[in-house]
């Protein structure tokens, strides 16, 4: 057994309290096995990882039981069992790093800035080589890269982290963390952030360099379609414990424990065979008098690039190249495409917060993309945005009852406070919030409870026309599905026309009644989204379903 953790207790220290974040956890990795961690934020998975290869901060972190041991394989070949808690510093860090490495879930954060990736890797290369003079360790480096798949290594390695995608920084982080041939690699959810393309390619480059280096994994994940891509094994974490652990195909076939078979249920998947039995559920809705809410006819939303002295513009970047779109009245449309395809963009041109190069924008019947700011007001209240990240969209100084009631004062809406106050309890009982949530501030809130207060400042104005960015990325499973089953009932109740931006396709099979499909700029396929999901025309869109990692049903 290459890791065996014996009834682990992490506790943190924090202003005077006491988290039991890991409490009394154990579980065992052999060598060249993947296993899986799952479960939803605040479960311990990462505490429980981070415990393993001792990164804690010492001044809050203690261990009052438990054992951690690893076969530390030395230079010479010998193993050594050592137990992590116990070993001394120095031995720690000869460990970490070498022996144990760990990938990070958001590797902007990770990465430093100010430094070229090349200078990161080899920095941790010489730490635990010393004996590689800077010109070997450099040309490691560009190996490391090049076995990452990082096209042109040997120039991109002397890029800045800033420079590269989200999944390019995602394969430096993988080769900083292999490039001494650790036996145990802890990956942190690393793949949360990536397009589902990226993804499929991250989780195929982690299986074949495991498979070449005999290496163990350690997988800290809350997809269930990545375990069954990826593990042997898994545990599920809540609130500190492992409430169950087995074969990938023993829990997901017959889970035994409440919490495991709640995640499972859960899962947008299965949240559509049970929407698709529900009387009713299943059918779209109809629109009405066949005219669309929106309209878009080559829209072309351009950026100009300026390069020189003077500023001149040299090019033009195409965000938005030419689509042609209609969103039918009460209905859902999903739009589906990967990190810089211009998915947002759009959706905030036909909002005009972002001014159309060419075509129309029709709102209604009424072309909205020419308007100015003063005809444009009446368009506003109705036509509203979720933003992606609910922490970053509310005002950390202002209470949910001011957050809620300051757009209605601009629109004039309710005859003074003390009415707009009660429409905000209203619209705050309609996502399912608590009334006293008024009076408390948006810190005081989980993520799902902060996205359910967006989407109630969204409702205030009564809006006909929701941009949903991204709502659920960030969200565990079980928050997810909630907050789906919430914008399908006020779809139903309001007659709310949504148009939800995402790039993960169980959802869309889940919510939508049409999709379109975007790449660099243009709508390459569009209609009812069982019948692009069943048989999808073109081959962008082939590719992108190929991606999605799913859990298999096991008969």
């Amino acid at each position: 057994m290459l890791l065996e953790v014996e009834n682990l207790k992490t506790y943190l220290d924090v202003d005077g309290k006491t988290v039991r974040a890991v409490d009394d956890v154990s579980f065992g990795i052999e060598r060249g096995e993947t296993f899986c961690l799952v479960g939803e934020s605040g479960s311990g998975k990462s505490v429980t990882a981070l415990s393993v290869i001792q990164l804690l901060p010492r001044d809050i972190a203690r261990h009052p039981g438990g054992r951690i041991w690893f076969e530390r394989r030395h230079e010479d070949g010998r193993i050594e069992r050592v137990d992590m808690l116990k070993l001394p510093e120095t031995e720690r860090r000869a460990v970490r790093g070498a022996r144990i490495s760990m990938i990070f879930q958001e590797p902007m954060s990770s990465l430093n800035p100010v430094f070229t990736i090349g200078d990161q890797i080899v920095e941790a290369l010489r730490l635990h080589r010393p004996e590689l003079d800077e010109a070997q360790a450099r040309d490691v480096a560009i190996q490391a890269l090049d076995q990452v798949r990082i096209p042109k290594p040997a120039e991109r390695i002397d890029e800045y982290p800033h420079r590269l995608s989200g999944g390019q920084r995602q394969r430096v982080m993988i080769a900083m963390a292999m490039i001494c041939e650790p036996d145990l690699l802890i990956a942190d959810e690393p793949t949360t952030a990536l397009d589902v393309t990226v993804q499929a390619e991250i989780l195929r480059l982690m299986r074949e360099l495991q498979e070449r280096r005999g290496m163990s994994m350690l997988f800290i994940t809350h997809d269930f379609g990545v375990v069954a891509q990826m593990a042997e094994r898994l545990a599920v974490m809540r609130e500190g414990r492992v409430v169950e652990t087995g074969t990938v195909r023993e829990i997901l076939s017959s889970p035994k424990h409440a919490y495991t078979r709640q995640l499972i249920e859960a899962l947008p998947e299965n949240l559509k065979r049970k929407r698709s039995i529900a009387s009713g559920e299943a059918a779209p809705v109809a629109t009405a008098g066949g005219t669309p809410l929106i309209e878009l006819r080559e829209l072309c939303i351009h950026f100009p690039v300026r390069k020189g002295l003077m500023r001149r513009v040299v090019d033009q970047v195409r965000a938005v190249d030419g689509v042609t779109l209609d969103i039918p009245r009460g209905q859902i449309l999903a739009l589906v495409g990967e990190s810089g395809c211009g998915k947002t963009t759009l959706g905030r041109g036909i909002l005009r917060l972002l001014d159309p190069t060419a075509g129309a924008i029709r709102f209604d019947g009424t072309d909205i993309g020419r308007l100015n700011p003063r005809d444009l007001r009446p368009f506003r209240r109705r036509m509203q945005v979720i933003f992606q990240d609910p922490v970053a969209s509310l005002n950390p100084r202002l209470t949910i009852a001011a957050t809620l009631t300051e757009p209605m004062a601009v629109h004039d809406i309710g005859d003074n406070h003390e009415d707009r106050i009660e429409r905000a309890r209203a619209v705050l009982a309609q996502v399912q919030m608590p009334t006293d949530s008024l009076w408390r501030y948006p810190h005081e809130f989980s993520g799902g409870q902060r996205q359910r207060i967006g989407i109630a400042r969204a409702l205030v104005l009564d809006p006909a026309f929701i941009v949903c960015d991204e709502v659920t990325s960030a969200l565990d499973v079980s928050v997810q599905a909630e907050v789906l089953q919430l914008l399908l009932e006020l779809r139903r109740a309001r007659g709310l026309t949504l148009l939800f931006i995402t790039h993960n396709i169980g959802v869309v099979e889940y919510l939508a009644d049409r999709m379109a499909v975007m790449y660099q700029g243009k709508v390459v396929e569009y209609g009812p989204t069982e019948e692009v999901c069943r048989a999808p025309g073109d081959p962008y869109t082939q590719r992108l379903l190929e991606a999605v990692p799913r859990v298999p049903v096991f008969g």
